[in-house]
């Protein structure tokens, strides 16, 4: 059975193919465990051959669900791939599921509740992941009070149980500081995240546990983020690398940045490698192209996109919060 130009394959379409009823195709088509698993394989080629979609609006009145999953997304979190990283792994996972990704962006210059009170208020998602988490997160209250589900890239300091995924940026910044250390570094730096982020306070927490245990000290560098552009950044590098007391090691916590970084130091006439190691997150093999002196540490972007969106899809299905909680341990750093 041919469907008719400009008509959308519907339930009836399939049926009559594979000679069942409209009733068993719908439920062999959700997985639904009292129809077999040949019938349900042969639906669900059939409808995969025809170009079957549900209807989202005929879902809706018939389950009160959207199908819909929200990604909240600065729009300027786009540095080395992060996004499209975030999406993909996100997008392995709701390949799978009835579900589809929607992503809702923001800008810095917007009040970041906006998206996220949109869709709940509209119902437009039956789920949303969010990242850039703050310590105490406006958007983690609202939606915990709003029954919600959701999940974040990152962690809260609220003392609320909430769904989560996160780089243990503690033991990174740490480990960082023992590569260093161990290659006879003495002053050290760090380039972290805005203080607003909670990952910013883990960092700096690890990155002063290395210090202390490895008796090196600090350089402060109070003049750019890991959020300043990346002029800036380079600029402001720049010029402390040609002051007396510059530092012979830095701790980058952005691949992005790291590029701001090395280009800063050359500009000042330095070498890495002889004058200054550097130690850098990655999520990309990027870094390793660009200067081969530089020590990375893998941080998998595209897992955390899959370890969000499977934690809301079972925060939407009534798992624990608490249940939903997972924490990437980083690999010691290194040079290829």
């Amino acid at each position: 059975m041919d469907t008719p130009a400009g008509e959308r394959p519907t339930l009836k379409t399939i049926a009559f193919m594979t000679g069942l009823g409209i009733t068993t195709v719908s439920r062999a088509l959700k997985d639904a465990p009292e129809i077999g698993e040949e019938t349900r394989r042969r639906v669900q080629l059939v409808a995969k051959q025809v170009g079957y979609r549900p209807n989202r609006a005929g879902v809706r009145l018939r389950t009160g669900k959207t199908n819909v999953i929200s990604l909240i997304l600065n729009t300027e979190q786009e540095v080395t791939g992060f996004s499209s990283d975030l999406i993909y792994g996100i997008s392995e996972v709701l390949a799978d599921t009835p579900y589809h990704l929607i992503v809702t962006p923001y800008s810095r210059r917007n009040d970041p509740m906006e998206p996220v009170r949109y869709v709940v208020e509209t119902g437009s998602a039956d789920g949303i992941i969010i990242s850039r988490t703050e310590p105490d997160d406006p958007r983690v209250r609202y939606m915990l009070e709003h029954g919600f589900p959701f999940a974040t890239h990152g962690r809260t300091d609220m003392g609320l149980d909430h769904a989560f995924h996160d780089f243990d940026n503690l033991v990174y910044a740490r480990e960082a500081v023992r590569a260093l250390a161990k290659a006879g570094r003495r002053r050290l730096m760090l380039l972290g995240p805005s203080p607003t982020l909670s990952y910013h306070y883990h960092m700096r927490d690890g990155f002063h546990e290395g210090l202390y245990e490895s008796g090196a000290s600090e350089v402060p560098f109070a003049g750019a983020t890991l959020d300043s552009p990346i002029g800036d950044i380079k600029a402001k590098i720049a010029e402390l690398m040609r002051r007396p007391n510059r530092p012979d090691g830095i701790v980058s916590g952005s691949g992005g940045a790291t590029f701001a970084i090395v280009a800063g130091i050359e500009e000042a006439g330095l070498k890495l490698g002889r004058d200054v190691d550097l130690v850098s997150k990655q999520s990309s093999r990027l870094l390793h192209w660009f200067r081969r002196e530089i020590f990375t540490v893998d941080e998998d972007i595209k897992l955390a996109g899959r370890e969000l969106s499977s934690a809301v899809l079972r925060r939407i299905a009534g798992a624990e919060a608490k249940s939903l909680q997972s924490l990437s341990v980083p690999g010691k750093p290194a040079r290829e």
